[in-house]
Parts: C-alpha cells; structure tokens; sequence
C-alpha cells in the first residue's frame, strides 16, 4: 500500500499530552468527576422533626439552665421577689450533699441491675424464640406486645397488688413451698427489697422490646457461619459468642444505651408504688430532683439536680457515639 493510499483513519490516534493537574480538575474536564456532598435533601427532610424538638424540649431546657444559676423558690414563683442570680451556688450545694451523692449510687446501682437484667432475659427469650414452633412463637409475641403496651400505672397498681403485704399472691404462693412462711411480709420494709420489686417492675416493662428488637437482628445471622463454627468443633456457647454475638453487637450496643437512659430516668414507678410520697431509701435521681423542687419548694436545688442527671445521661450518649463510630469504622 503506498502512502498516498494511506488515511487517517489506518493510523493510530495520537496520543494527547495532559497537564499535571489533569483528571484533579472539576466534573467538566477530562478528569474523574469530584463527588458531591448530600446537599440540603437532608437537613429538609430533617426540619420538621428537628423543629419539634426544639419547640417542645428546647424552652424547658433552657428555663431548666436558667433556673439552676438561681435562687429561686416559692416567693420568687408568685413574683413577690425577683429571681437573684447565683452562679455555681446551686450546684456547689448539691455536689457537697452527701445525701446527694448516696441518690447517685442507688440510681447507678439500681440502672445497671435492671440494665443488665433485661438484657439477659431478652437475649435468652430472644434465642428461645428461634427454637420454638410458629405457634409458640406467635403466642408469646402476642403477649410480650401486650405487656409492652400496658400502660406503666397500670403495671405499677398490678405489681403492687402481687406484692402486697395482706393480699399479696406472690406471698400467699411462697407461703404454699415447705418450711416458708411469707403471709403478712411487707417487700418495702427495707429500701433493697423495695427497689428491686420496682426493677423487677422495670425489667417487666422493658423485655419486651429488647426481645422484639433482638429476635429482628437473630434473623439476620447467616444460617452458613452458624453451620461453619459447628463443623469447625464450636459448641452451642462458642456459636453464640464468635458468631451470632459479633453481628448483634450494632444492636446490643443500641439496646444498652437505650435501657440506661431509660432506667436512670424511672419517675413513675417509683412515685406510684411509694403512694407519691417516696421514702429516703427510695430515692432515686429523678424523684429526688422532683422532691427537692415541687416538695420543699426548693426549684432551683431541683433544677440543678435534674441538670446533673442531664449531664450524666449525655456522658452515656457519647459512650453510645463512640461506639457507634467504631462499628462503622470496622464496617
């Protein structure tokens, strides 16, 4: 072929010289598209929830804040005196009460028995869950559903009645097994026993959910890696623990931080039981901040209380948060 025969098209495209900062360039250039961000979509579709929260939640806690930093008290709430500013007052108040410090045990205590409690039998009804028939399965999903959806006075008036000191069954019952003799034992003579009627109550409440949630996130586990660790030698035990529990975890973190806001924030079961008036040994964070406040009249030792537990609970939200970001990060 001689050359006049020869196009352009027989030749091979000529290779084109790029600029050091070619393919670095924005989306129109040669180079690879930059990503974009989200955008607003987002903070749009957000805006009605956020807005709500601000709107129901953000004055009381600011006038929560605001009241903490004074001395404020049933003549300054009738307006006869105005409110005077005291700084740190309130809270140096608090943190030097050794009363106060005694409440923070007990509710510490009292949160993590429930937490840990609730976590445990749910997992456990959770995993039995799986093993039953569909009938079986239905039946107690209809009645963890049900006591979920009771309302807390109601399972609050139902377990005072089971552990009454007269009329109780649970005394009448213990009273039926040999060599025990329970008629006529009062459960919240002693703040221990009292309590843990009311966490007994709690974990009554809260099972429900943890076992709806967990049994949701058990049906996620790849039945292949179940299968694997038993041909690989693992038992029933070391199944639960290399296999099923690591890809639960996103989950039993989100369950945990969840109960210990919950638990540390029980107001109403307390304040039933006790017939609204809560002993000493029965104080807890919020009926504590709620006694200071509305019964000695003291607003601004109870809003310097109730601002305390606020703090304490966001230290566990950041707990939660970083948790989180570790998951995604191994993810």
């Amino acid at each position: 072929m001689s050359a006049a025969q020869t196009t352009t098209a027989d030749r091979p495209p000529a290779k084109q010289k790029t600029s050091p900062g070619a393919g670095t360039g924005s989306a129109g250039t040669s180079g690879t598209p930059s990503r974009k961000g989200p955008g607003a979509a987002p903070w749009l579709l957000l805006a009605p929830c956020l807005l709500i929260i601000v709107l129901i939640m953000g004055y009381p806690l600011f006038r929560l804040v605001s009241l903490s930093f004074q001395n404020f008290g049933k003549s300054e709430l009738w307006g006869f005196k105005e409110a005077e500013f005291v700084g740190f007052d309130n809270f140096s108040k608090v943190l030097g009460d050794g009363e106060f410090w005694a409440v923070v045990a007990r509710t510490v205590v009292f949160a993590a028995g429930a937490v840990i409690l609730t976590m445990v039998i749910g997992m456990l009804i959770a995993l039995l869950l799986q093993k039953v028939s569909g009938f079986v399965k239905i039946l107690i999903s209809v009645a963890l559903v049900a006591s979920w959806g009771m309302p807390i006075i109601v399972a609050t008036a139902v377990f005072k009645w089971l552990f009454d000191a007269d009329y109780g069954v649970l005394n009448y019952l213990m009273s039926k097994l040999p060599g025990v003799d329970m008629i006529g034992h009062n459960w919240f003579a002693s703040g221990p026993e009292g309590l843990a009627v009311i966490m007994l109550l709690v974990i009554w409440g809260a099972v429900p959910f943890v076992v709806i949630t967990l049994s949701a996130g058990l049906t996620q586990v790849p039945k292949e890696l179940e299968e694997a660790a038993r041909l690989d030698g693992a038992g029933a035990w070391g199944v639960f623990r290399h296999v099923t529990l690591p890809i639960l975890k996103p989950i039993i973190v989100m369950l945990t931080t969840l109960s210990v806001i919950w638990d540390m924030g029980v107001f109403p079961q307390v304040f039933v039981m006790r017939n609204g008036n809560p002993e000493a040994e029965f104080q807890l964070l919020t009926t504590y901040s709620y006694q200071q406040a509305f019964v000695v009249n003291d607003y601004s030792g109870g809003s310097a209380i109730a601002l305390v537990t606020v703090l304490l609970l966001l230290g566990v939200v950041a707990v939660y948060m970083r948790q989180m970001l570790k998951i995604g990060e191994v993810e």
